[in-house]
């Protein structure tokens, strides 16, 4: 499975793969709960074993994406609801520097949700 991981950013074209890399550490150094593995064939990102986000290309644009499992418990003027009732996105532009401090404070929010017992983690 590790080895499929890896290949999902490695058969990425850039500007893509660079920055779904570099996203992929942002998630990772936010906590040391948080752990990778891979659901439906795309990163997913846990906390205490439940999941929290993912890393995703939108299928139309080509753009790379953060899904907050979560969503609907977070309010960022960046997170787009769109049709989904649970799910919340970040769209990432790969030719621009990234948002950094937006996406850690999104990424705090949501981890906040499952640290103070709003999203519960079965023990």
């Amino acid at each position: 499975m590790l080895n499929d991981l890896h290949n999902y950013y490695l058969n990425k074209d850039e500007p893509n793969k660079s920055c779904l890399l570099a996203l992929r550490s942002i998630i990772l150094e936010q906590d040391t709960e948080v752990t990778e593995t891979q659901k439906w064939g795309m990163p997913c990102f846990c906390y205490k074993k439940k999941m929290f986000c993912y890393l995703w290309t939108d299928k139309k644009t080509g753009g790379p994406y953060i899904l907050m499992v979560e969503g609907k418990y977070l309010d960022h003027p960046k997170l787009e609801q769109g049709d989904r009732s649970r799910m919340k996105i970040f769209r990432v532009n790969p030719n621009i520097d990234l948002p950094v401090k937006t996406i850690e404070n999104i990424l705090q929010k949501a981890l906040d949700l499952y640290r103070k017992g709003i999203i519960i983690i079965k023990a």
